[in-house]
């Protein structure tokens, strides 16, 4: 394809850096083809920033814009550079596509479509030097306008009035004058402003660092009391864990050896009633031969009366 399917707008992503705090950027994209065209957005520092949205469609002839949002950062990096990258992916697609269907897998190579990617860079900025950038710029500005109003006001009489040439002459070299002095007031402004923008980069890298040393010492401190509160917690837990454990087990040894005991009392009982039960046995057993073997006593009387009576009869 010879035209790009996106024009982005800024091609660098430039985030005023502030501690503790949270930046953001806005980009748009502008499609002037007439195709539907779909986009997705990533980033070599996922945690790092918060993209909304980072996908969508960007219809025809017209913009899209998103935010790239900086978290809050805790250590300022060295000179304020940042190496963290941002990949825009953008593709045609057919029309009647809601954004809803725009995928991962519509921006993979393997897929077979035109995949145009661009890269953005990431330059921070710190808000002093913003300001100092701000103020020099307007006095600059404010002095040329000023030089070339003036120029021009004179400039514009002389024309009106037709002066005589050496008017002309004396009016053309103090114009020369004039823009000779503006030009040496923008270049000492210049290097004035470069030597402040050193400076102030200097003083905030050495206040930054220091600030920076300070809050990694006190977050360290926070942190190793928070560890050594959480340890001794949770030491004093697992100490009240074990002894309560400790008491159960005795609870259950004493409760162990009850039932020890208990078993062995009703195992000697069991014992003591198997050998009575034998006993009776052994003692019914013997009543019943002896029953058996003898007469009852009623038996011997009526068989005596009985031998005497017919004795008796025998005789007479």
């Amino acid at each position: 394809m010879t035209s790009e399917l996106l024009e982005i707008h800024p091609q660098e992503l430039n985030f005023t850096f502030e501690l503790k705090k949270q930046s953001s950027c806005l980009i748009q994209l502008t499609n002037h083809s007439d195709q539907y065209v779909a986009f997705k957005v990533k980033t070599t520092s996922p945690k790092k920033y918060y993209v909304r949205p980072n996908t969508g469609i960007v219809k025809p002839k017209s913009t899209y814009d998103f935010t790239v949002t900086m978290q809050a950062q805790i250590v300022t990096p060295p000179h304020l550079t940042c190496k963290d990258k941002f990949l825009i992916q953008s593709t045609v697609i057919p029309l009647r596509t809601a954004e809803e269907d725009v995928t991962s897998n519509m921006f993979s190579k393997e897929s077979g479509r035109h995949i145009e990617e661009k890269k953005l860079k990431v330059s921070l900025t710190s808000p002093q030097q913003s300001h100092v950038l701000t103020i020099i710029n307007g006095d600059l500005k404010q002095d040329m306008n000023h030089e070339t109003s003036s120029l021009g006001d004179k400039a514009g009489q002389g024309v009106e009035n037709i002066p005589p040439p050496q008017k002309v002459a004396e009016d053309l070299m103090g114009f020369e004058i004039a823009k000779d002095t503006v030009e040496f007031r923008e270049t000492t402004g210049v290097e004035q402003f470069k030597t402040s923008i050193d400076d102030t980069k200097e003083l905030n890298a050495d206040s930054n660092l220091q600030s920076s040393l300070l809050e990694d010492v006190q977050e360290l401190k926070s942190t190793k009391s928070t560890k050594e509160m959480k340890f001794d917690d949770s030491f004093e837990g697992l100490k009240s864990k074990i002894s309560f454990m400790d008491s159960k087990l005795k609870v259950a040894e004493v409760a162990i050896m009850k039932l020890t005991q208990e078993r062995s009392m009703a195992t000697l009982e069991k014992h003591k009633l198997q050998s009575e039960l034998e006993a009776l046995k052994m003692k019914s057993a013997a009543a019943g031969r002896t029953i058996q073997v003898g007469f009852p006593f009623l038996y011997v009387c009526m068989v005596a009366v009985m031998s005497v009576v017919i004795g008796y009869l025998s005789h007479l």
